[in-house]
């Protein structure tokens, strides 16, 4: 029997990079699958329909989505027990700028959703969780909201804030048994990876102690890990993945 066999998922922004390789991995451990996308909804159903998951069009930072969305995973056919078993908090957005240029809104956007959602998501499955008397949380977080880095000022303060936000429901959660963490990643091989220079790419590299950036599929490794039974005594820790980097 796979590890998350009878598990109902649900991960924010699956439809791409990060978020796809964790839909991809959860459903391939035996869980039901949901996810959202806020835009690409070809993608995000091309996606569902290869693996047999269940993609959602949903903004992680209104309430009244998150909301409805939540309503629609626990009515939904696919939802045979009428559960949620895993949240993955993985949507996320950069404006990147160095500070000087840095706009209002620029900030607001990425705090919005990057932040507020995942709050906005981990609230709204609270109640179902703690009727079940058990749930595990996952927060995709970042290696610069430990580290921070330059021209990441917004980016970087709301990978810190998922932090503290992981910690304290965590604490909240832990007397029904609803088990919170978060995953921070280092340099990761996605679109925004790609689009630097070799040149570059060589010198980012040479700063990782294990000398490459990490696939997707790595990251989401862990938060397989995380969701399932294996780490049924960890809760309020984030778990740092960045070949070293932050060492």
């Amino acid at each position: 029997m796979s590890k998350l066999s009878g598990k109902i998922a649900l991960v924010t922004g699956g439809s791409r990079g990060i978020g796809e390789a964790i839909v991809r991995r959860l459903a391939a451990d035996g869980a039901t699958v949901f996810f959202t996308f806020n835009s690409s909804p070809d993608k995000a159903n091309a996606v569902a329909a290869e693996i047999g998951a269940t993609a959602l069009q949903a903004d992680v930072a209104n309430a009244d989505s998150v909301t409805n969305l939540i309503k629609t995973v626990l009515e939904h056919p696919a939802n045979t027990t009428k559960r949620v078993d895993i949240l993955v908090n993985n949507a996320g957005i950069t404006k990147d700028t160095l500070v000087l240029r840095m706009s209002e809104n620029d900030w607001d956007s990425v705090i919005d959703t990057n932040l507020k959602g995942a709050f906005l998501m981990s609230k709204a499955v609270c109640k179902p969780m703690m009727s079940q008397r058990a749930g595990k949380i996952v927060n995709i977080g970042s290696i610069v909201g430990i580290t921070g880095n330059a021209g990441q000022v917004n980016y970087s303060a709301s990978k810190a804030g998922l932090i503290g936000l992981t910690k304290s429901f965590a604490k909240e959660l832990a007397s029904r048994n609803i088990l919170v963490n978060c995953v921070a990643p280092g340099y990761i091989d996605t679109d925004m990876t790609a689009k630097i220079t070799d040149e570059q790419k060589k010198a980012l590299q040479g700063n990782i102690p294990l000398g490459r950036t990490a696939q997707p599929a790595e990251i989401a490794s862990v938060v397989s890990f995380l969701a399932s039974d294996d780490a049924s005594y960890i809760t309020a820790q984030t778990i740092v993945v960045d070949g070293g980097l932050a060492a």
